[in-house]
């Protein structure tokens, strides 16, 4: 099993790196390991250490 560190990124908020190689499954990374557009993922709280990501399609404003 793989771990991922949870890191500071500013003041108010925390991130987790998503690995190129899990990206690159869903099509988000090219061969060249960039992002081919710009995404957005919606995260949950789903229980007591559990939380789930989605990549969302559309923003809706």
């Amino acid at each position: 099993m793989a771990l991922n560190k949870l890191r500071q990124l500013d003041r108010n908020s925390m991130g987790v790196t998503i690995p190129k190689d899990d990206l690159r499954l869903e099509g988000l990374v090219d061969e060249n390991g960039e992002l081919q557009d710009e995404y957005h993922l919606h995260v949950r709280h789903i229980d007591d250490g559990e939380w789930k990501l989605e990549l969302v399609n559309e923003i809706c404003i």
